[in-house]
């Protein structure tokens, strides 16, 4: 089979691969979508290279059909829609045992020290079956819906440990995928108003698409000005920030009120610190939040939103590649045209070599 495979120092090759079989525990599935992150960017770049195993195939956000299992698993897996969530977790460090498998310690995770969803097909290991990780989709379920299924998860964890609430005014920094996401799910938590911050036309037209009240550009709009306006001068409940550029964690904290919250969703560069005035948290009573990964839980959750129709992650899928076309495919996923790049099968591509979404 075909994969797309990391060999370290940014060096990523398709290659000819065997086609796993699964053996006790295990399952196969055939990927009908894997949709590119970030972080998948990062490493293929040679930027992350922390818990990566080389050489491995990359790709952690995916959906499939499962073909084949092995020995100890029921039959009825043959032919079901699954996605993953991509932290195989120990279940027996201090973390697994307080009910965060997420932040496990011994923590083994698809498409960075286990072969991920980048190629026709992906092994789910027998911990990982054993533990829930692999999860069944509702039919009526677009592959590439339920691959971003497992970004959805990360922000419904963030916004959870922000306590983002009913009646919000909330700002979300950056209209990706993930700001788009950030936005359309405080509409849902009920938040009174969502205000997007974005410089590129494109993606502030879509936030306002699906449902965002304000889209600024932060080039030629002064933000805090926005927010102070939307609220009286009292500022925003959240901030949520979700690109990883250092220079803009202080201007979140300066839209944020009065015990307001600032979650640091994105990652950021370990090389460039963040300059913050400690006073704005100090005299607004700020709480400042991180946000790594979610928990099963909150997949399946963000499954059921999907399916419900109460977030719309279709509308983020703006390209489709086959892995073949990998590096097309990733230059593509940083380019600011687009939203979520997905990587699919030759027969769920239209004629031409890349479809995108008018």
């Amino acid at each position: 089979m075909q994969a797309a495979v990391y060999a370290g120092d940014g060096n990523l090759t398709v290659t000819d691969v065997p086609t796993p079989t699964p053996g006790p525990g295990e399952v196969l599935v055939r990927v009908e979508a894997n949709t590119i992150c970030g972080t998948d960017l990062r490493i293929a770049r040679g930027l992350k290279t922390k818990g990566i195993r080389v050489p491995v195939v990359l790709g952690h956000e995916l959906a499939g059909t499962v073909t084949e299992v092995g020995a100890g698993v029921g039959a009825g897996w043959v032919g079901t829609k699954v996605g993953m969530t991509p932290t195989i977790a120990c279940h027996r460090c201090a973390q697994c045992q307080l009910g965060r498998p997420h932040l496990c310690a011994d923590a083994r995770v698809l498409g960075h020290d286990v072969d991920g969803g980048l190629a026709e097909h992906f092994l789910v290991p027998a911990e990982a079956v054993a533990g829930g990780n692999l999860v069944a989709a509702p039919d009526h379920l677009q592959p590439e819906e339920i691959a971003l299924a497992e970004p959805l998860s990360c922000v419904l964890h963030g916004q959870e440990l922000m306590g983002l609430g009913l009646g919000d005014v909330v700002v979300v920094v950056g209209g990706g995928a993930i700001g788009q996401l950030h936005a359309q799910v405080a509409r849902a938590r009920g938040a009174r108003t969502v205000i997007v911050s974005e410089p590129v036309e494109f993606r502030r037209r879509t936030a306002l698409q699906l449902g965002a009240d304000l889209a600024v550009d932060p080039t030629t709009e002064d933000l805090a000005a926005v927010v102070a306006e939307a609220t009286d001068g009292r500022g925003a409940d959240a901030v949520i920030v979700c690109i990883g550029v250092p220079q803009l964690v202080n201007g979140a904290l300066a839209v944020a009120g009065q015990r307001g919250a600032v979650c640091l969703f994105a990652g950021f560069p370990s090389d460039v610190l963040a300059g913050i005035d400690a006073n704005l948290i100090h005299y607004r009573e700020l709480r400042v939040t991180g946000s790594s990964n979610s928990t099963t839980t909150e997949y399946r959750d963000a499954l059921r939103l999907i399916a419900d129709g109460r977030v719309d992650v279709a509308s983020l899928v703006t390209h489709r590649y086959t892995v073949d076309q990998i590096e097309t495919a990733l230059v593509t996923a940083a380019a600011p045209e687009a939203l979520k790049v997905a990587v699919v099968p030759a027969h769920r591509l239209a004629p031409s070599t890349a479809q995108e979404n008018p």
